[in-house]
């Protein structure tokens, strides 16, 4: 199964995000799946690397740099990158800049889109 999974929502203030990269860390790890996310909105503030966030607490960075490991495509829209004046910003390993263009082919990919 091709799943996509599109996260539109902050890195912290909601849980949404994290819900979205807990996910996708499970299914990261079933058979027979092939995965893909994309950050859009305020959700590419979860790929500026250096989170430090309180002991206990969950770090999205550590979430996505989890996934490159497993093979699979994190792209960031860069759009939403530029809008947030993170365009000199480097992202965490595993996140590529993206555009809307990939976002169309890899929604034509998957046989499930998800979004948070």
């Amino acid at each position: 199964m091709k799943t996509l999974i599109i996260l539109n929502e902050p890195a912290y203030g909601n849980e949404r995000t994290y819900n979205g990269l807990r996910l996708s860390l499970s299914l990261a790890k079933a058979e027979d799946v092939e995965l893909r996310v994309f950050l859009m909105g305020d959700a590419v503030t979860a790929a500026k690397p250096a989170q430090k966030t309180p002991d206990g607490y969950y770090n999205l960075e550590r979430m996505l740099r989890g996934l490159a490991p497993r093979g699979i495509a994190v792209g960031a829209c860069g759009t939403c990158i530029d809008a947030r004046g993170m365009a000199d910003d480097p992202l965490v390993d595993g996140v590529h800049r993206s555009t809307l263009a990939e976002l169309t082919a890899w929604t034509v990919w998957a046989d499930k889109v998800i979004t948070f």
